[in-house]
């Protein structure tokens, strides 16, 4: 019995370490996909940048895949970290938040190794500057 638990045990931590962490599951992958993607346009000042790093958005990858959004403040304000609010468009948007937060920084986004089903996948990702100046930008995955 204790070989049993021994050995799930190295199993359950080596899958943690194989296979990623969850960002998408199948399940919500299998929801039915939002009709309109329109960006949001809050105002006319500048809110900070945020550029999809990896993977690229016209590039097939594998899952798990490294997903990595870099933030940029402009004009001498700060990215707000805490602000960053994501979310998986489908004709009732699943929230990413909390799964993001951990890899969240003033920097970017940087989750190594996100696990993400097959299909192509958009995420909408909203920040705030120090000034309360928000942006909203929509990033694409294609997994195979």
């Amino acid at each position: 019995m204790r070989t049993i638990l021994t050995a799930l045990t190295a199993l359950m931590f080596l899958g943690t370490h194989v296979f990623g962490e969850v960002l998408i599951t199948p399940s919500e992958a299998a929801l039915p996909p939002k009709v309109d993607i329109g960006l949001e346009r809050r105002s006319i000042t500048r809110g900070p940048s945020l550029d999809q790093i990896s993977p690229n958005p016209a590039t097939t990858v594998r899952s798990p895949l490294a997903l990595k959004i870099k933030f940029t403040a402009h004009n001498n304000t700060k990215v707000e970290p805490t602000t960053m609010k994501a979310s998986y468009l489908k004709l009732t948007p699943v929230d990413l938040t909390e799964r993001l937060h951990k890899y969240t920084s003033s920097d970017g986004i940087d989750m190594p190794d996100a696990e993400v089903p097959s299909g192509t996948h958009l995420l909408r990702i909203e920040l705030k500057d120090s000034l309360g100046r928000t942006s909203v930008s929509v990033i694409k995955l294609i997994v195979q």
